[in-house]
């Protein structure tokens, strides 16, 4: 039953260090990765004929964004399994804050996902006095209305 609950809602409890180390490497290439591509996403974020204007190679960095997000995403899984909200709210909480500079996103993404799991994680354990809840259902529960806000303060388009 543990191992189900980990692969349907995703846990950082009970993880050993010994197996991370291939997963944490993935991590730490594609978000170097996502800085030295980061440049060109700000082209390609003012329009495709602006990006070809400005030197940007479209379809390249596209190609690249999905690779990287999906070795991202698959590594993050691969060592906490599917927690929700994380990946999806902190991003486009800090769009407010970065003014579509995709490099200072990506870094501040890089900063806060972690402070969010960080909080989340000690409330998930602190939550209960006979046990742990999952860290999924903390990110859900915190993730939830602020994706909530998210789309009524600036709309579904901004997502």
């Amino acid at each position: 039953m543990d191992k189900y609950r980990f692969w349907a809602v995703g846990s950082l409890a009970g993880r050993e260090q010994t197996d991370l180390t291939i997963p944490l490497v993935a991590i730490a290439l594609a978000l170097i990765g996502a800085l030295l591509v980061a440049r060109s996403l700000n082209a390609v974020a003012l329009g495709e004929t602006v990006a070809h204007t400005l030197g940007a190679n479209v379809a390249r960095t596209r190609t690249v964004t999905l690779v990287l997000i999906t070795v991202l995403a698959g590594a993050a899984t691969a060592v906490a399994g599917p927690i929700l909200f994380v990946g999806l709210i902190v991003p486009h909480l800090l769009r407010r804050l970065t003014v579509g500079s995709v490099p200072w996103l990506v870094t501040l993404s890089a900063v806060a996902g972690p402070i969010l799991m960080l909080v989340a994680d000690t409330l998930a354990r602190v939550v209960l006095h006979t046990g742990e809840v999952p860290v999924a259902i903390v990110t859900a529960f915190l993730g939830g209305p602020m994706l909530i806000w998210v789309v009524r303060k600036y709309g579904a388009g901004s997502l």
